[in-house]
């Protein structure tokens, strides 16, 4: 108390907690989530009075009505009631990622619950328009006063050591000068295709300008970079060169972040066989990545995130959810952010 008061006299107020703004929510009735909550809690120092405990089924995907009653309820009235803002919500393995027959991401539905505009349902314009994320592009601290939404991600994984490990390499996250790596596609050159794939050399350059290390790999190869990444964009297996092989020797540095810009890459986070559909970032979460954005449904191309926006956002200090959400241009929709809000290696002291 006598410290608050000396620095309320010296005109400077006492640092805030970053995960002051941060809701945890842990599904009691599942053990992953209750475990992944706790190790969360327990390394972020998160308050008790910021975690919110519901009761849903613990498949990957529920009902539209028990989305709304078992899971945005609770978080809504944990959010309204809290003491402090709240910016981020994290959910924890064990909790749904996907509302049945729509095939939209519980995350994504979470975030703009505030909002009453419908969910996209078929991508034309008008829908696309209706939808648009008020903080895409931007590049300052979220608010969600401000902009009227919540930055959710979620602690998921294979395994529950996978999803403690993105905890791990937040805590233990550097400011690395690289390496970052971007692979092109082959068969990913002609229409809007194309226009995507010219986002993995403007990543590039946007980090090169910055003195970073950056590669965009042309040939038609699937590259498996010889040292563990910062950062990684591509096609995943969308890309003619995909190695399942390759695409699992891929390993990354604490702290890192990557996108791949496959349609159904966060469709589910068990352990597939290899060659059983496309790829998933959980094979990537299990090799080292931080942060990672998955989609559990098909998205079209306009929801990826832009990799020109997402390694400049965080290179400049922007912490792993506001990079995530500054690159992507929709909500309520099919997007999935997986890692820890608060991850900012790039962060100027």
């Amino acid at each position: 108390m006598l410290l608050t008061l000396l620095l309320l006299c010296s005109g400077l107020r006492p640092q805030q907690n970053p995960a002051d703004h941060v809701l945890l929510v842990i599904n009691q009735p599942s053990v992953e989530s209750t475990e992944v909550g706790a190790y969360y809690r327990s390394k972020r120092g998160i308050a008790r009075e910021n975690v919110v405990f519901v009761d849903v089924s613990r498949t990957e995907e529920v009902t539209n009505s028990e989305y709304h009653s078992a899971i945005e309820e609770p978080i809504r009235k944990a959010v309204k009631g809290s003491k402090t803002r709240i910016d981020y919500i994290v959910l924890t393995k064990g909790i749904p990622i996907r509302i049945a027959l729509s095939g939209l991401s519980v995350d994504s539905m979470l975030a703009a619950m505030d909002f009453k505009f419908e969910p996209i349902t078929k991508p034309t314009e008008a829908e696309i328009k209706r939808a648009i994320n008020p903080y895409f592009g931007k590049n300052e601290p979220f608010d969600s006063k401000k902009f009227g939404y919540y930055l959710v991600t979620r602690l998921d994984g294979f395994t529950v050591a996978d999803a403690k490990a993105l905890v791990d390499n937040s805590l233990a996250a550097k400011p690395a000068k690289g390496p970052f790596f971007f692979d092109e596609a082959d068969n990913r050159k002609a229409d809007g295709y194309g226009e995507i794939q010219k986002t993995l050399g403007a990543a590039e350059r946007v980090l090169t300008q910055k003195g970073l290390e950056a590669t965009t790999d042309r040939t038609s190869a699937f590259v498996v970079p010889g040292s563990p990444l910062m950062g990684y964009a591509s096609w995943g297996s969308n890309d003619s060169g995909f190695s399942w092989q390759a695409y699992r020797r891929i390993k990354f540095l604490p702290g890192s972040i990557c996108e791949t810009f496959v349609s159904t890459s966060g469709r589910s986070f068990a352990p597939t066989a290899t060659g059983s559909g496309q790829s998933l970032v959980g094979d990537l979460i299990a090799n080292g990545v931080t942060g990672i954005k998955g989609y559990v449904s098909e998205p079209y191309t306009f929801a990826l995130a832009r990799p020109e926006i997402l390694f400049d956002r965080y290179t400049s200090g922007r912490n792993l959810a506001e990079s995530f959400y500054a690159a992507s241009l929709v909500l309520k929709w099919k997007d999935i952010v997986i890692g820890d809000p608060l991850c900012s290696p790039y962060a100027k002291p």
